[in-house]
Order: structure tokens, then sequence, then C-alpha cells
């Protein structure tokens, strides 16, 4: 069996992917990776750079696959982490996934960030915009006031890649699969389909209904996808 190590999108935490933990079969099983600052663990800090982030997260992966077959899975955010981790551990000799599978993220070369509004209700507008689907927590002012700090830090997180990506990146020896919403606004096709040109493995690429957080209508659809690439 292979454990898919889920990493969140940008302000969410590991609980987003706790309905595929009922849909495990004997190919594949969900095993949600947590950040610092969210759900159990809010009360620990948030990443400071993206170098930590990827450090931290490398860590957690190789202790969850704890020696047994594994593939990455990201959406977004967690997509872009995804592929640094499965780069350090190609790049550090650590045991490499089966597969890496990038959702609503644009590849490395594609990545462009304006930073958000210190303005609770402009930042809302701009997360609600992109997303075409809405984030309805933040339509409550107590949930608000929990989640913009980390959707900030995820945010100043995206703006250090540039200076944290190398400027050559080499194709990875791990097949990878990319998914988005063929109504992505912000995952493009193009940034999406240029993701075949980080793998010399096989790659195959996926749309689905919906905009940036498609997954969270296509659940049960979307982790099919994963067990087909597995």
């Amino acid at each position: 069996m292979t454990r898919v190590m889920c990493l969140p999108y940008a302000g969410a935490g590991a609980g987003v992917y706790r309905p595929w933990k009922t849909l495990a079969t004997g190919r594949a099983r969900a095993v949600p990776v947590q950040l610092p600052g969210r759900e159990e663990e809010f009360s620990a800090p948030c990443y400071a750079s993206f170098h930590a982030c990827v450090a931290d997260v490398t860590r957690r992966v190789t202790e969850a696959a704890a020696g047994e077959p594994f593939a990455i899975f990201g959406h977004s955010f967690g997509g872009l982490i995804a592929f640094e981790t499965a780069r350090r551990l190609y790049e550090t000799g650590g045991p490499l996934p089966e597969r890496l599978i990038v959702s609503g993220t644009r590849s490395p070369r594609h990545r462009g960030y304006t930073a958000l509004s210190d303005d609770g209700e402009e930042a809302v507008n701009t997360l609600k915009r992109d997303s075409l689907r809405g984030f309805e927590a933040l339509d409550h002012p107590e949930l608000r006031a929990l989640l913009l700090p980390t959707l900030r830090a995820d945010a100043r997180l995206l703006q250090q890649y540039s200076d944290y990506r190398p400027q050559m990146l080499d194709p990875l020896p791990i097949p990878l699969t990319a998914v988005r919403g063929v109504s992505d606004t912000v995952a493009t096709a193009e940034g999406v389909a240029d993701w075949k040109t980080f793998t010399t493995k096989e790659y195959a690429e996926f749309e689905m209904p919906g905009g940036h957080l498609y997954l969270l209508d296509f659940m049960p659809e979307l982790w099919r996808v994963i067990e087909e690439q597995l």
C-alpha cells in the first residue's frame, strides 16, 4: 500500500484531507501532513522562511512514510511545497516518492505573487475572487481573525520563493501528475502544463470541473485519479 502524503493549500490545515482517510483501499491511503500554525498545531509559530518550511516538511514526510512506499500530493501552496520536498529528498539521497502529484499550482517557472493586503476586507475579497468558490469561514469574524494571520504567513513564503528557487531547475527522476480545475484563473493551463518539463519519468495531466478550490467539491473523484496514477 502506498501512503499518500497530503499537503494543504495556503491557510488550510491537514484536516481538509480527512474525507480521504475513509476512502483507503489496498492500493493507497491518505496521510494528511499538518503544518504549524493551524488546527492541532495552532499554537506553533508558522514557518519564518521557505527554506525552513521545506526542511521541516521533508522531515515530517519521511517520518510519516516510516520506510514504506509513499507518494506526495499537494494543492496550490501545498503543491509547490510537495515539489520542493521531493527535490530536497532527491538532492539529499533520501527516499523518493513513487509519484509527485501537484494540484492547482503552476510550475516553478510560472510563479508570480502580489502581497495579501493588510486590509482585512480587501484580502478576503481577493481570496474569494481567486478561489471562485469562496472561503466561507472568512465570512465569520471570529474565524477570519484566526485564519488571516496564517494566510498572510503562507503568502509571505510564496513571495520568498523566487529567492529560494535556484536559477536552474533540473527535472526529477520521479513520475509526476498535474491536476487543475478547468476554470482556475490562478493555476493557468499554460502554467500547469509546464510541469511536464520537471520530470524525466512518466507525466500525466488532468482537468476537473471547477475553479482554484475544485478539490473541495470533488474529493472522491480526485482521490480516484490519485489511486489510478499510483
